[in-house]
């Protein structure tokens, strides 16, 4: 059973650490006006992407399995239009995001198998692992998207990887 929590451990990590430098490799490509544009009246713009991620993380990993106050403040996420530098979102993303590693990596059993209400939700450690990792993914996602819209640009995440390689059976 330690193997596999030492793996389920460092593939979370894995996961987190492979989106923030895509994250921001896409801040690097945008200047501070295009970090606060909004697609449409419906979508939210990269800034408030990273606002929100960072409200996530902190919530179901820093409040939840390290045992912080909750202070989060979702709406404020979404509503915010400005206000905060590139540097000041790459500094509060990476901050998070490293301590966030940091808590993943001190789980134990009795951690992961452990019940928590999260956003009123009851969730095991691995639950709420899982749920960052795919959130995580899943808006770094967008903000590539975004990025690639606005840019019109390959951001080359994988760049000279050759993805056409087959597995081995």
């Amino acid at each position: 059973m330690p193997e596999l929590i030492s793996e389920f451990i460092d593939q979370s990590i894995r996961r987190i650490e492979d989106n923030t430098p895509r994250i921001l490799k896409c801040l690097a490509e945008l200047n501070e006006e295009e970090v606060w544009k909004h697609p449409n009246e419906s979508s939210n713009s990269v800034g408030n992407l990273i606002l929100h991620v960072c409200g996530n993380i902190t919530q179901y990993i820093l409040a939840s399995l390290k045992g912080i106050e909750d202070t989060r403040e979702r709406d404020k996420e979404f509503s915010t239009n400005g206000g905060m530098t590139k540097q000041e979102l790459i500094h509060r993303l990476t901050t998070t995001c490293s301590q966030a590693v940091d808590v993943i990596a001190l789980q134990n059993e009795k951690g992961l198998v452990g019940k928590r209400m999260v956003q009123g939700f009851n969730l095991s450690g691995v639950g709420i692992i899982i749920h960052v990792v795919e959130h995580y993914s899943y808006h770094a996602g967008q903000i590539a998207f975004w990025t690639k819209l606005l840019k019109n640009k390959d951001l080359a995440f994988y760049g000279n990887t050759n993805l056409n390689i087959r597995n081995n059976t």
